[in-house]
Parts: C-alpha cells; structure tokens; sequence
C-alpha cells in the first residue's frame, strides 16, 4: 500500500485550495480549503491509502449520505477522483460537538443541541441506516447553533440479516456492536452516552451502573423525564433499550413538551384565583423595572423562577443556592465548579475563590461592567460589580458591594440589598427582616 503524503498550505487539488489541515484519523486526513470556482469554504475528507486500498469505505460513506436529505445530516457536497486523490468535499462547520461540550452549555443550548442530535439519528434510522460511530465529534455545528451528523463511514443498512465488524469509537460503543452485531439499539446506547455527557459534562464507563459519575449535576440540570430516558437508553440489555431512535426521538419530545405545557399553565395560574401568585408576579415586574440594569437580573430561579443575576449566591425570592446554575451567560468562558460566567483573560474565578485557570491571553479587554479596582496596591485589577473575589491576584473583595438606587445592606454580610422585595440576602443567604 502506498501513502500518500499530506497535502501542504496554499497547495491546489483540482479547484480547491487547502487553507490547513483539520484533522488526521487512521484511514483519512480532512482539509480546511477554498472553493475557487464557487468561492466558498469547505471541508475535504480525502483517504491515506492508495486508490485500490480503503476505498470502499469512503465510497459507501458518499452512498449512505446522498440517501440522507435531512437539515441536521451533514451533506456531501462532491465527490471525485483529483490527481490520484479520492476527495469528498462537505459543508464547513465552525467546531465539532466535542469541542463545544468542553465550554459552559446553559441548559437550553444543550436541550436544543440534544434534539437537533436525536432528529438527525431519527431520520438515518427511519431510512434503515445504522450509523455505528455516534460521538460527539461526528456531530458538527454551524452558525445559528444548527447541529449535523456526518461520517457515515461504518454506517451500515439494516436488512434482515446485517453482518458487520465491531467498528465504532471505543468511549461510546455498544456492547453487542463490540461483538460485531451492531443494531439500531447500538446507536440508541452511543446516543444515550452522548446526551449523558453533553447534560452532565461527565462521559459514563463501564460498568455503565447507575447511578453513574456526574448524576448529581444531571439530575439538577434536567427534568426526571429526561434522566428516566437516558437510564433506558445506556440499558446494557439491548432489548431494554428502545427499539430506534425514532422511539428515542419521541420520548424527548414528550418530556420538552410536557416542560412547556407546565409552564404555561403556571402562568395562566397566575391572577385566576391565586392572589399571593399574582402578587408575586407584580412584585417581580416592579422589581425589575428598577434593578434589572443595575443587577443585570436576565435569569430565572431554577426553584422558584423568580428574577435573579448570575453573580448571585443565593435566590433573594426563595434563598435557593446558585439560582442561576446552567443558564445561558453573558461571558465567554464558564468556571467548572460554580458554572458562572467568567472572561478568558482571568486567572481566577471571582464568584467562588476557583483557582485553576489555564490564563489563554495576557491581553486585558476593556468592557463597560468593570465599575472598580482590587484593593491590593500590587493589583489593582478591574473589577465587576458584586464580584467576591479579584479574578487578577484572587484577594477577597474587602469593601461591601451597594446596589445603586437603594440605600439598603444586609446586616450580615454589608453587602446592599433590595429590601422592599428581597426576602433572603442575595449574597450571603441571610434572611432579610422588615421592622
């Protein structure tokens, strides 16, 4: 078998020009090049070996993916022999799943990216595709947040009978699949793992018993529906699975739609009969007509749904813990212990005392929230409000936080408090008493 060597910067392949290199597998490296003709960015996936050797994968994979017409299945755009190359050209995402699970996901990002997932694998199989390498870098994103399944390379077409190899990725590989029967329950299980990991940020091994590493911050982070259809689809029993991911697909579906019916029905609760809720609600608009921009309340209480700000410790309405925990943020980045928001340039985290940063820039940015300085004389670094710790040197903030427009402070911590509607501290959790 012969090699062929890896195709260079700024080199021509046919109408293409390859701007870098992607990435490199065994069997096949992918570009990063130029359409020069239609003038646009794509992907090329092109094999290592020679034209007689692995070719039969990637011609497969071309076939499997042209029967598939679906808004999440990535499309091949060409495919063709150029100067002894086999090249498949396919649409160009910004990352790969993989890369996305490693940064902050608020839960309604990582709900919407599960059911984009299970509407791609859903359509392979009611085509009688069985994909047999669900991870998440075979899923790619796309601007607006648009999700597609590619590299149908082991894909397989059910019949009645279906002989394959136990091809697939280790981490998320079915048990029967390792033996070499692969079925639609195999991707239903590799699905299972993805969604597990992407809502829990932990990936399951075997034993695959439950409760497994990360269920705490699954079982917080989404409803019991879900973690109930999850449990099923990591069966070790294929049978105990469901059957495809149509039926996968399905379940989800009724679990967000049975999310959005109970929301609904608590806001028409509200001012039918149920004074304290109607009231709650007034309270809660009047509230945020005067502090929303001061607090930057954009988030709701994950108990009691009432306003409240990322940098908040506790819920004002209901004193529950992180009440912010899992919502979309305003920053670039996110601590992984607390989940708040937190700015690429920052060595530590300023709402929890998190150490550990990896610092990606020395560049300090300017930004229109930094409103004071560290008090350390040998800092003296920016800091935002309510901030609890210098995310510069990681000295404690010392002088109490004010909230502009209430004169206000928590007898506990000093720190300001709205106290004509707050019923709990934000900061330290203290209860707040109105004499």
């Amino acid at each position: 078998m012969t090699v062929k060597t890896l195709l260079r910067v700024r080199q021509k392949i046919g109408k293409y020009r390859i701007l870098g290199r992607i990435s490199s597998g065994p069997l096949a490296d992918v570009y990063r090049a130029y359409d020069t003709i239609q003038k646009q960015r794509v992907a090329l996936k092109i094999p290592k070996g020679d034209e007689d050797t692995g070719q039969e994968e990637f011609l497969h994979e071309v076939q499997v993916a042209t029967r598939l017409d679906h808004p999440n299945i990535l499309p091949v755009l060409n495919a063709s022999y150029i100067d002894d190359h086999f090249v498949i050209a396919m649409e160009l995402g910004d990352e790969s799943l993989a890369d996305r699970i490693e940064r902050r996901t608020s839960i309604a990002r990582a709900t919407d990216l599960a059911s984009q997932a299970l509407a791609a694998l859903a359509h392979a199989h009611e085509k009688k595709i069985i994909h047999c390498d669900i991870k998440p870098e075979n899923f790619i994103l796309f601007p607006g947040n648009r999700l597609k399944l590619g590299d149908f390379g082991f894909a397989k077409i059910s019949l009645r009978t279906l002989k394959a190899s136990g091809s697939g990725t280790v981490d998320y590989i079915a048990p029967e699949q390792a033996m070499g029967r692969p079925k639609f329950q195999s991707d239903v299980f590799s699905m299972g793992l993805v969604l597990y990991r992407l809502f829990s940020g932990k990936l399951p091994e075997w034993p695959f018993a439950w409760p497994m590493p990360g269920h705490d911050r699954l079982i917080a982070r989404v409803r019991p529906e879900v973690v109930s259809m999850l449990e099923k689809a990591i069966q070790l029993d294929p049978a105990k699975r469901y059957s495809n991911a149509i039926q996968m697909q399905a379940e989800f579906e009724r679990s967000q739609s049975h999310a959005r019916k109970q929301k609904r029905s608590r806001s028409k609760s509200v001012g039918r009969g149920r004074g304290e809720s109607s009231w709650r609600q007034l309270q809660w608009r009047q509230f945020q007509r005067q502090f929303r921009k001061v607090l930057d309340t954009r988030h709701q209480c994950r108990r009691c749904e009432g306003p409240v700000a990322e940098s908040m410790q506790a819920c004002p309405w209901c004193g529950f813990d992180n009440p912010a925990r899992g919502s979309e943020s305003a920053f670039p980045s996110s601590c992984p212990r607390c989940e708040r928001g937190v700015k690429n340039e920052w060595d530590y985290c300023p709402w929890c005392y998190g150490p550990g940063f990896i610092e990606e820039t020395t560049r300090r940015y300017k930004d229109k929230r930094y409103a004071a300085r560290c008090s350390n004389q040998r800092c003296r670094g920016q800091l935002i409000p309510f901030m609890r710790y210098c995310p510069w040197c990681r000295v404690k903030v010392r002088r109490p936080w004010k909230i502009p427009g209430s004169r206000c402070s928590c007898k506990a911590c000093g720190w300001g408090i709205a106290k004509d509607f707050w019923n709990f501290c934000a900061w330290c959790r203290e209860p707040v008493r109105r004499e």
